[in-house]
């Protein structure tokens, strides 16, 4: 699409195989599900229906409904493990601002937003996929990360990311909440990436507190 970025993405030539045509109508039939029925509403069979397969096809390439959910999150084509896995190339003191910008290069685009307006539209109510969105960030997406911090809070590190991520895109791209919805990607980025640095590297002070507690109780 002109104006959005797309890293690693590839361009396709030719027809995609029968297979991928497959994946990709139960996924677009996932979508809708998730925006009329919301998460829980939404069943396999309805999914399959929708699609017109087999439910046992559906199984065959998603294990879970989370599963379908986090894959309808992703824009058409692109790997986000194969993108964000890159930024343990560059220097860790730059990590939070590169991870923004990688960040808003998938999710604010075209597709990106439809997708996520698609299947977060009821992420402010009881409805758990924004949770499930945070839960698949946090495992496939930036689990990655976690080998490059190489420190022992990495789980929370990356857990505190997901939550930050997660809350940025529904403010900026579900919410549209102004002025957040309407500034540039590169003024989003310069604002948000000290956060997630210090998320990333920074000193959390976790245990600090309990630590305190116990020394004032002796």
């Amino acid at each position: 699409m002109p104006g959005d970025v797309r890293p690693g993405q590839r361009r396709r030539r030719g027809r995609r195989p029968a297979g991928e045509d497959t994946r990709a109508a139960i996924l677009d039939a996932a979508c809708s599900e998730f925006a009329e029925r919301g998460f829980d509403a939404t069943s396999v069979r309805g999914v399959a229906r929708r699609a017109g397969v087999d439910p046992a096809l559906v199984r065959h390439y998603f294990d879970s409904k989370a599963d379908l959910l986090a894959a309808g999150l992703v824009p058409q084509g692109l790997d986000p493990r194969v993108v964000l896995g890159a930024l343990g190339d560059g220097p860790r003191d730059t990590m939070g601002e590169r991870l923004a910008r990688l960040v808003l290069a998938v999710w604010d685009t075209d597709e990106g937003r439809a997708r996520l307006r698609t299947v977060l539209s009821g992420a402010l109510s009881a409805d758990p996929a924004a949770g499930v969105f945070v839960d698949y960030l946090r495992r496939t997406v930036f689990g990655s990360i976690a080998s490059v911090l190489d420190a022992p809070d990495a789980d929370v590190r990356v857990a505190l990311v997901a939550s930050q991520v997660v809350g940025l895109l529904v403010t900026r791209v579900v919410i549209g909440l102004e002025p957040v919805a309407s500034l540039p990607r590169d003024d989003v980025a310069r604002l948000v990436g000290p956060t997630l640095q210090r998320y990333l590297t920074g000193d959390l002070a976790v245990g600090v507190d309990e630590e305190q507690n116990s020394s004032h109780g002796e």
